[in-house]
């Protein structure tokens, strides 16, 4: 997450990334194969309700449609002091990548199994970007492998800990 001031402001981190939110559930259901930073296609108040902190990527997937992609349910809610302009919070917004980009996506997802997740959407320098990642689904064993060696790494750093606290 970003970093606060003293002031309660958030400062971007050392790579000049200022998180709004991140799809930890994404790390956790899908095996990352390759990821890829985009612009994302944003109305005024949407860009207003992000500088506030608020956007859910859980539900999110980017989808192609003729050969541009964009990205389908990512929940931004409706700025609360925006007028009849305001915008739909689920609604379908375009990525903006390179071409080269575009099509050596539309060739990894060919292969069955694979799909388009949001993993962060963060600011860089004033602009909103979105980290995406070509994924593939885990199976129900292979969650539970990664969360037992994540305990197991736990335990052993814990048990670390401890030794060298004795031996001080």
């Amino acid at each position: 997450m970003a970093k606060k001031s003293a002031d309660g402001s958030k400062k971007a981190g050392p790579d000049g990334r200022q998180v709004i939110a991140t799809n930890r559930k994404a790390r956790h259901n899908y095996l990352i194969l390759d990821t890829y930073e985009a612009g994302i296609s944003l109305m005024g108040t949407e860009v207003k309700s992000l500088r506030e902190g608020h956007a859910s990527l859980v539900d999110g997937f980017a989808v192609f449609y003729g050969d541009e992609l964009y990205l389908e349910q990512v929940y931004i809610p409706e700025y609360l002091n925006g007028s009849w302009t305001n915008h739909a919070a689920r609604r379908r917004r375009k990525l903006l990548l390179h071409r080269q980009e575009l099509t050596k996506i539309a060739r990894q997802i060919q292969e069955s199994g694979h799909t388009i997740v949001p993993l962060q959407l963060y600011f860089r320098n004033g602009r909103v970007k979105v980290e995406i990642g070509v994924a593939q689904g885990k199976k129900d064993y292979d969650k539970r492998q990664a969360l037992r060696e994540k305990q197991d790494n736990r335990e052993a750093q814990r048990a670390m800990r401890i030794r060298n606290r004795r031996a001080a």
